[in-house]
């Protein structure tokens, strides 16, 4: 098989969850080597989701801050990038700098493509948040505070409902986004090769191994809820140590291209 640009397809590798621990104790290693960077990029990033929350409250659409939250993180792989970089450098024996970095996520228009994926991904799950809304509440559904709003959803058979039913549609787009991203970033990162191979490859990889990396899915998940719950704030730590547990398990699931390999 060959890519569009004529080029031969990267070879995929099974993983088992040895190779996600194992990962994710070199991803520790690598934020602890180059911490400053990693912590201002998930600072960067935790910012951000602190004024979008703040600017949906002032508007008096708090109602919104729950999709947005969950959303939210949808956006993690394009921010991943800088971190990907770091642990590259590192791996070569050099230390990123943050000109490497801002060139790594933006130098690329592959890359660039890849971050619209997430960007329309978002924009699905923030449509069908709103969708379900105005399914479950009627068009006209107004919260006043998210206190409300949270007090409707669980104390209500028609709010419990619509909270089903999002975070199954929710927990659809992840996986999608998941399997598209999971190996696509690194790899455009690592070689030239289209976003449409990458993709197609990230693909490859969760259906060769489905289980483990599923598992590694809802880690993540699970990691990022934990730190989304301060108000964002665990995203400092926790964003930069999955970016280089992603590296380095990129690492393992695609092998070394051939000239790389001797």
């Amino acid at each position: 098989m060959t890519t569009i640009s004529g080029k031969a397809d990267p070879v995929v590798r099974a993983v088992t969850f040895n190779d996600v621990a194992e990962s994710l104790i070199a991803g520790l290693r690598d934020f602890q080597a180059a911490p400053c960077y990693g912590m201002a990029l998930g600072a960067i990033y935790c910012a951000a989701g602190i004024a979008i929350l703040l600017s949906v409250t002032s508007l008096g659409m708090s109602y919104l801050a729950y999709p947005l939250a969950a959303g939210f993180a949808l956006l993690g792989p394009f921010v991943a990038v800088g971190f990907y970089e770091i642990s590259r450098k590192r791996e070569a024996g050099e230390t990123a700098t943050f000109s490497d970095i801002i060139k790594a996520m933006t130098s690329r228009g592959e890359i660039g493509w890849m971050a619209f994926v997430t960007l329309f991904i978002f924009i699905m799950w923030m449509y069908q948040a709103r969708f379900l809304m105005a399914l479950f509440f009627g068009l006209n559904a107004s919260f006043t505070s998210l206190t409300q709003f949270i007090a409707v959803v669980l104390t209500t058979n028609t709010g419990l409902l619509f909270l089903l039913a999002g975070n199954m549609i929710g927990a659809f787009l992840a996986v999608v986004l998941f399997s598209l991203t999971v190996v696509s970033f690194p790899l455009l990162l690592d070689r030239d090769v289209d976003c449409v191979t990458a993709m197609v490859t990230s693909v490859r990889a969760v259906v060769r191994s489905p289980v483990p990396l599923l598992g590694w899915a809802a880690m993540i998940v699970v990691l990022l809820v934990l730190a989304a719950l301060p108000f964002f704030l665990g995203l400092i730590v926790v964003l930069p140590v999955l970016g280089h547990t992603t590296w380095h398990l990129y690492r393992r699931i695609i092998m070394p291209a051939p000239a790389a390999a001797n």
